[in-house]
């Protein structure tokens, strides 16, 4: 059985999973918790299920369109990521033995339960997106002065906190500056979160670059382990959903660079053939076949490139 939750203009379906109650569903992922006394018990700490759906979004939309293995993809590729980085993170459990589902094993993880913090944490490496526009008027980007003659692509001298405000589904993400973080959360956990962030992305930088992939900029997001106190690396961690990955042969500053994402989803948005006008309020069209397929080959390739691993 599902439930129908309203997201973006449509209503998604989430799993009924025995032992679990549904409470949440963003863009891509639905939170559970332990319905039944045992897991927690046999977790030993307070604890959420993370499912990864194959649901993909654009200009703010949940679209009807999926694209299959998407859920499979981010949650291997975010697993792997895991366990290159040293810092401290969410991740309990990811096997069936481990307490996950069977219904949803490969895209499931038991989880620490965190209190997040509102703030997006974006390293960016790289000028391009939302940093090139703010670039392009005032030479900054979250007030972060820049040198003059970069383009779009530009390597930067060194990588940049550059944190946003979340916001709820369906609206963008605020670009805010270091002291709205620090108002936010106060001096010391602004501190630490800028720290952890860049050190996140300088290490997976170095290990993107040695697989001819160029980590372009990445969001991550923390919270405060309930059990411990400690901040903890929460939500997933450096897929194509939450970083931009491009290829190495082929970059060149001073244009777009195709993405290792929904690159193909957005163009076939805005072209003519979708007939859709983005800045309407009318849902977009549903995807053709050709497009999710290779959205699909897409993500897939991300994974394989940056783990080595053969995607089945």
């Amino acid at each position: 059985m599902t439930e129908g939750i309203p997201t973006g203009g449509f209503e998604t379906e989430t799993l009924e999973l025995p032992g679990w109650k549904h409470v949440y569903s963003g863009k891509v992922r639905d939170l559970y918790v332990p319905a039944d006394e045992a897991i927690t018990e046999k977790i030993g700490q307070e604890c959420v299920l993370v499912v990864a759906s194959d649901r993909i979004s654009a200009y703010d939309h949940v679209l009807s369109s999926e694209i299959p293995d998407k859920g499979r993809v981010l949650t291997q590729l975010s697993l792997w990521w895991f366990d290159q980085l040293d810092v401290e993170h969410h991740v309990l459990a990811s096997t069936v033995e481990g307490g996950v589902p069977e219904a949803v094993e490969g895209r499931a993880m038991i989880c620490k339960k965190l209190d997040m913090f509102p703030v997006e944490c974006i390293a960016r490496g790289y000028l391009t997106g939302s940093g090139l526009a703010e670039y392009k008027e005032s030479r900054t980007v979250c007030n972060i002065p820049l040198p003059e003659g970069l383009v779009d692509g530009s390597r930067l001298e060194k990588a940049l906190f550059t944190p946003s405000a979340k916001a709820e589904v369906g609206e963008h993400d605020v670009n805010i500056t270091y002291d709205d973080v620090v108002a936010m959360v106060g001096d010391d956990i602004a501190a630490r979160l800028s720290e952890l962030t860049l050190k996140i992305y300088t290490r997976a930088e170095e290990i993107a670059r040695e697989r001819g992939i160029i980590l372009a900029d990445t969001k991550v997001e923390f919270g405060i382990d309930a059990a411990t106190g400690v901040i903890t690396l929460g939500d997933e961690v450096l897929t194509p959903d939450s970083s931009r990955f491009w290829d190495a042969s082929t970059y060149a500053p001073g244009k777009s660079q195709p993405s290792y994402d929904k690159q193909y989803v957005r163009d076939w948005l805005t072209s003519a053939e979708s007939g859709w006008d983005k800045s309407s309020d009318t849902p977009p069209p549903p995807l053709p076949a050709e497009v999710v397929e290779r959205t699909r080959a897409r993500y897939v390739e991300a994974y394989e490139k940056l783990t080595g691993r053969t995607f089945a």
